[in-house]
């Protein structure tokens, strides 16, 4: 199956929706990971959730979930951009005992602290609009729950999510109803109703085993279905040598300096991708001390 988001209209119901599959893309996440399989499914769901939301962005730049825990999880981040590319980690608190099937208020709710934030980031290609954060209690047993309510309060808009992930798969089906045209009243005033009903007969087997166009078909099949569009998604981290380097300066010369003298060389890691960033003694004086250029305005000789 290929990797991309699926929007699709029911007409005469006033309801919109779209699916998502991620399969090449999560199995890199995964392959860079090693999380227990609670928090693997649970940060699959988000990414599969930040695909659905993220496939609508009115704007260049990115969209960012988070779940911060006081369980054993402390974090949970999926980053999605509007190009498509998206990146997710999970960061377990050290020493960090989780059950084989531990429910996600167990992983990052344990003392009724968890919060789940949104934000909303142009500044990619807007560097002057600042960014948007909504930050929400955790109130549900579920992802899929936390992502409901949230749509909600914030965009008021009725909302219900399907989500499944395990090893191979992350996969999501989102519903949405759509505001009555111009004050009229829908012509399928049962609409909304029906198709959450519908959609409630899928079980996360058939999510996780079934194309995004043939589960389409089962559960709508008696439904006027439209899809009229798909978006690629896939694997893409933003880690690049000089981001490294960039933070090593702003961490500041003597501070590179001890960190060397300790240990000979600085290593960073990134915790989306797990590409690791190695800086010797030669590297940190290219940092802080770059060669410049020669007098008549010709590149400096080697």
């Amino acid at each position: 199956m290929r990797d991309g988001v699926t929007r699709f209209l029911l007409r005469g119901a006033s309801v919109r929706g779209e699916i998502v599959t991620l399969d090449r893309a999560w199995r890199e996440v995964v392959a860079r990971h090693a999380l227990p399989e609670p928090v693997r499914d649970r940060l699959g769901e988000l990414s599969a959730a930040a695909a659905l939301l993220g496939a609508t962005l009115k704007f260049e730049g990115s969209l960012v979930l988070q779940i911060h825990g006081d369980g054993p999880v402390a974090l949970f981040v999926v980053e999605y951009r509007s190009d498509g590319g998206y990146r997710a980690t999970a960061k377990l608190r050290e020493g960090a005992v989780i059950a084989e099937d531990a429910p996600l208020p167990a992983l990052v709710d344990a003392q009724g602290r968890g919060r789940f934030v949104v934000t909303l980031d142009p500044r990619e290609t807007a560097p002057d609009k600042p960014a948007w954060q909504g930050i929400v209690p955790f109130e549900s047993e579920t992802v899929a729950g936390v992502l409901e309510r949230y749509m909600q309060r914030s965009e008021q808009i009725p909302t219900r999510l399907w989500l499944a992930a395990d090893g191979e798969r992350a996969v999501g089906l989102l519903l949405q109803r759509l505001p009555d045209e111009g004050g009229q009243p829908e012509a399928d005033t049962d609409g909304w109703n029906r198709m959450q009903k519908l959609a409630d007969t899928v079980v996360r087997e058939e999510l996780l085993t079934l194309p995004p166009d043939e589960l389409l078909r089962r559960l709508f099949w008696q439904e006027s279905l439209h899809a009229f569009d798909e978006r690629a998604c896939r694997f893409a981290c933003r880690c690049t040598r000089d981001k490294v380097g960039d933070m090593l300066r702003m961490l500041g010369s003597d501070e590179v300096e001890a960190i060397l003298a300790e240990r000979g060389e600085i290593e960073v890691r990134c915790e989306y991708c797990n590409q690791a960033y190695r800086f010797d003694v030669v590297d940190s004086v290219a940092l802080f001390h770059p060669a410049a250029p020669a007098a008549d305005g010709a590149p400096p000789r080697h």
